[in-house]
């Protein structure tokens, strides 16, 4: 079985999926395992999965642990600070987990046995499906065969656009852009996250910096608010996303050019549009979706982590207890799945409330929807809840 993508979504498929005695290949446009990248929430049956994979502890041990944030107006005021959560993950004290996203996919690759074929450096180019198979071809010209197909490579997934069509006809941007890149700790913040409010009618809805592993570093994310298609202009130019970057936030006041700064000098950078991605079906013959390919919440949810976890659990119990007949296997998957997406996906709504109102010391630091949040509602605790089939 083919594996697109080594991400969170395809880390955990390729465990489960070898535990339960299939052959694994992953293939990974990257020349290795992603670094960087944004911190993530594990939370709600995400945590029993990581549980059942044995890396419940190893997870906790390295959460970001940050001890509260604090709130800085246009000019680097403080004008709220709290210990009881965070704007990125939630309430302090709570059960939930917030880890960089590259620690947990390496801790999912580091669970599985020796034998998962990984083919880092290489892509999908072409996916031709029959009765006995799928013949794929690579972007290295390499051709193989595999039984089944799942992709699991992210909101811009090349396996949709093989199987079902076009990106445009599945995603569904908010209006927001965020970058991300890393930053010395000039600041000496210690497990601490700063929202920085520019106060201003700019685009720029704000920037949350926070400190990771161990405060020796920070994370700098800064959100867009606009409608130009600017994930379209030359989606794989690092340069000139920095460039698009730098140009849309020159104005910002306190520490913002110093972080600026260092967005030139890190090879830690990331930039995307926020948006759902929604399908009617996420299975095509042999081929079926995972993840943010198939069913993206957007960072604003918080759940985009947590629902894969889950989703990759289920899909390879589903296809286990199928004995690897995939079309009663993909039909159970997404009848399993399918209200737990939709209930996480409707989060949204409460996290445009959240970023809405940012400006708002007394509603801002609600750790994005987290349980304690400015915006929580049994909606949330609902679509976080999910009962776990015993495969």
């Amino acid at each position: 079985m083919l594996v697109s993508g080594a991400g969170v979504a395809g880390a955990a498929l390729a465990y489960w999926l070898q535990r339960y005695g299939f052959e694994v290949t992953v293939v990974e446009r990257a020349p290795s395992l992603r670094g960087g990248g944004q911190a993530v929430d594990v939370r709600g049956s995400a945590l029993d999965v990581v549980e059942k994979m044995g890396l419940l502890e190893a997870v906790r041990e390295r959460k970001t642990a940050l001890l509260g944030m604090s709130q800085v107006d246009a000019d680097g005021h403080e004008v709220h600070r709290t210990t009881e959560r965070t704007f990125s993950g939630g309430a302090v004290d709570g059960p939930d987990i917030e880890i960089l996203r590259d620690e947990l996919c390496a801790l999912l690759v580091s669970a599985a046995e020796p034998g998962i074929e990984y083919l880092f450096g290489d892509s999908i180019t072409t996916l031709v499906q029959d009765e006995d198979g799928v013949r794929v071809r690579f972007e290295s010209g390499t051709e193989r065969s595999f039984d089944l197909v799942v992709g699991a490579d992210g909101l811009h997934s090349v396996t949709r656009r093989l199987v079902f069509g076009p990106e445009a006809d599945y995603l569904h941007p908010v209006g927001t852009y965020i970058a991300g890149w890393s930053a010395p700790n000039h600041l000496g913040l210690d497990r601490w996250e700063i929202f920085h409010q520019p106060g201003d009618d700019s685009e720029v809805w704000g920037s949350m910096i926070m400190t990771v592993r161990d405060n020796t570093e920070l994370r700098v994310f800064t959100g867009f608010q606009t409608d130009e298609p600017l994930a379209d202009m030359l989606p794989r130019d690092v340069d000139a996303q920095k460039r698009l970057v730098a140009e849309r936030a020159a104005h910002l006041g306190w520490e913002m050019p110093r972080f600026l700064k260092s967005l030139w000098e890190s090879d830690v950078f990331h930039y995307d549009v926020v948006a759902q991605i929604k399908m009617d079906q996420w299975s095509r013959g042999r081929v079926t979706l995972l993840g943010d390919a198939g069913y993206c919440c957007s960072p604003l949810t918080g759940q985009g982590t947590s629902v894969a976890l889950t989703a990759a659990y289920v899909l390879a119990g589903e296809l286990h207890e199928a004995d690897g007949d995939h079309r009663a296997a993909f039909a159970a998957y997404e009848d399993r799945l399918r209200d737990h997406v939709a209930d996480n996906q409707a989060l949204l709504v409460l996290g445009q409330a959240l970023a809405a109102a940012a400006g708002d010391p007394e509603s801002a630091p609600g750790g994005g929807i987290g349980e304690e949040g400015p915006v929580n509602t049994e909606m949330f605790r609902a679509a976080t809840a999910f009962d776990l089939p015993d495969y």
